[in-house]
């Protein structure tokens, strides 16, 4: 069972849970295609995502925390137009969400997720 405390509209500002479940853990998920507009890829990790966590057994309704790397922050607003969509509207994740540089310079957003099963 998670607990999630203080939520808003995209995040918890904490998350408990049992240590007795199983965690699973994303790599940093990148877009296939790194010419897309930065709501193309967030859309493109996301379903990456849902894809990876269903192979595991588990959804984003069992999230946990969430990473989130900016190449701009600039983009901040459109990647969360996206992802506030996909989140589970009553399960949100603790997250943090940074600008960096990432490995290819075309790339706009990667993404991390870890979801309790």
């Amino acid at each position: 069972m998670i607990t999630r405390h203080h939520s808003s509209g995209r995040l918890s500002q904490a998350v408990e849970y049992p240590l007795s479940g199983t965690m699973v853990v994303t790599s940093g998920v990148t877009a296939d295609d790194p010419m897309g507009s930065i709501e193309a890829q967030t859309k493109n990790v996301l379903d990456k995502i849902d894809g990876f966590l269903a192979e595991a057994g588990t959804d984003k309704h069992h999230l946990s925390h969430v990473y989130v790397w900016l190449a701009n922050i600039a983009d901040f607003a459109a990647m969360n137009t996206v992802y506030d969509a996909w989140v589970s509207a009553d399960n949100k994740p603790a997250r943090a969400c940074v600008e960096t540089r990432l490995a290819d310079p075309r790339l706009k957003v990667e993404i991390q997720v870890f979801a309790v099963k």
